[in-house]
């Protein structure tokens, strides 16, 4: 396929969601005095659309293993990040609402941050350092015991297919600090999506979820080791070409 016609599919692609994005801000305007499930039901059918538009203009698939490993009990998600991709799939597909840790300046986006400000989610201050973590820790087993999964990608940014990022314990010690199991999960959607690229490439997204691993008897430190490690090995299994010759 040309340049020219992933080009092509690529804009007509991101023209569809910044119209839907727009749409969708005033639906969740509408929609913002409903109880809470309801609300961030309708609130996530921008994100079913979005990845079904990308399907069906861009040719961007996608996969799933270990769905199996998901529990039906409260749960840290932590995920590999190399793209916008995964944080608008998991949003709807997750059976739990799901609340994203992320900084505060998203909400001031026109639109979308509208949406998302409208959720239960955790926005921070970075430059708070200790009180910003405090402030994840107070709000994270609140919206635990509410039956809602935090999810967090503990490299904190996106990361170029093939690498691997630092990964940072934030996850881990939240996990630690409320006694909650986590769950890693690999995902290669950079190969589909890059990061920083207009273009979006047509291909089979995988998104493997591994078993959950209880922070029981381990420290931050050693349970953000088992969980960089299934993650990191993982993606040699998902993503092999990409990973070849590299060590693992």
């Amino acid at each position: 396929m040309s340049r020219f016609i992933l080009f092509l599919r690529s804009l007509l692609f991101v023209l569809s969601m910044t119209v839907a994005t727009v749409i969708w801000a005033f639906v969740c305007m509408l929609v913002a005095p409903l109880p809470y499930n309801k609300r961030y039901y309708w609130t996530s059918r921008w994100n079913m659309f979005v990845i079904w538009t990308l399907k069906v203009i861009c040719g961007v698939h996608y996969q799933i293993k270990g769905a199996e490993n998901l529990p039906d009990a409260p749960a840290i998600l932590l995920s590999k990040h190399q793209s916008a991709w995964e944080t608008i799939f998991y949003l709807y597909y997750m059976p739990r609402p799901l609340v994203y840790v992320f900084k505060k300046e998203l909400t001031w986006i026109p639109f979308f941050g509208w949406g998302i400000a409208l959720l239960r989610m955790i926005p921070i201050d970075r430059k708070k350092g200790k009180d910003a973590f405090a402030q994840v820790v107070t709000q994270g087993r609140r919206r635990l015991a509410d039956g809602q999964w935090i999810i967090m990608f503990p490299e904190g940014t996106r990361i170029a297919v093939g690498e691997t990022g630092r990964y940072k314990g934030g996850g881990a010690r939240l996990a630690v600090e409320t006694a909650t199991q986590v769950i890693p999960i690999a995902v290669n959607a950079g190969e589909c999506w890059p990061k920083n690229s207009f273009t979006k490439k047509p291909g089979m997204i995988t998104v493997s979820i591994g078993k959950p691993i209880s922070p029981e008897g381990l420290d931050a430190m050693a349970l953000m080791q088992k969980v960089e490690e299934w993650i990191e090995a993982e993606m040699r299994v998902i993503s092999p070409a990409v990973y070849a010759g590299k060590p693992a």
